[in-house]
């Protein structure tokens, strides 16, 4: 809820949800996902957000503000699953289908961290990110700077000497698409693509929003002046060693 850039984002409405329950019911069209869990903080500007999870059924996390790795640990400590799956909230058109692919190709690769991110080529917005528990666990009791503690798997993706990584990129190129939600623009551009989109199919996939931009380009005009991942690049502008 307090997001610097764009406050109170996750709960703001995108066709008839909030931008959480449409991330929300997206990943519930996985289909290789046990449970679901919102990670959210102890801070008291989250309780709408525990309040929205306690309303609808969904299970909720309270932990750290800024050491986001510690929150994700602390939670899959208590389930010790064998593989977690990341989501940020702020992809309220994350598609369930490059879900599945991530998975898929986790779990046939046996490895420790699977994902689209490790070199951009899917539109910002479609990020996922799985990973054993053993590598979360390993990550959390190495990692020692800031930007590591604060974005959950910097430490996995630059040590590939102790993590089998593998690296999911798409056969086009789309890294130039932004459809992620972190500023007012970028909300103006979502809100434009549920206009279209989402009372035909409220689960549309990339696909449809590739088809739509091509007929509308006017619309990805919207936010194409953001930097991708720009909070990830002010943290590592302002790293520190931290003492845990």
């Amino acid at each position: 809820m307090g997001s610097s850039r764009l406050p109170n984002k996750v709960l703001k409405y995108l066709g008839d949800k909030t931008v959480l329950e449409n991330v929300l019911v997206r990943v519930l069209r996985s289909k290789y996902i046990d449970e679901i869990f919102v990670a959210t903080t102890v801070d008291k500007n989250n309780l709408p957000i525990i309040s929205f999870c306690a309303l609808n059924g969904y299970r909720v996390f309270c932990g750290s503000e800024d050491d986001v790795l510690d929150r994700f640990y602390q939670l899959a400590k208590l389930l010790k699953p064998k593989h977690i799956v990341r989501i940020t909230s702020d992809c309220p058109v994350i598609d369930p289908q490059i879900i599945d692919l991530i998975i898929e190709n986790h779990l046939n690769s046996n490895s420790d961290y699977t994902s689209n991110t490790i070199e951009d080529s899917f539109p910002d917005g479609m990020d996922t990110e799985v990973f054993t528990y053993n590598a979360l666990e390993e990550a959390w009791k190495k990692s020692e700077l800031l930007s590591e503690r604060e974005h959950v798997t910097p430490y996995l993706k630059k040590h590939k000497e102790l993590f089998k990584l593998n690296s999911i990129v798409s056969k086009t190129n789309y890294s130039n698409k932004r459809w992620t939600l972190d500023t007012e623009l970028d909300f103006q551009f979502l809100q434009s693509i549920f206009s279209e989109l989402y009372t035909e199919n409220p689960i549309f996939g990339m696909n449809e929003i590739l088809n739509l931009l091509i007929e509308s380009p006017d619309i990805e005009m919207i936010n194409s002046s953001i930097i991708r991942n720009e909070g990830y690049l002010k943290s590592l502008r302002e790293d520190k060693k931290l003492n845990k």
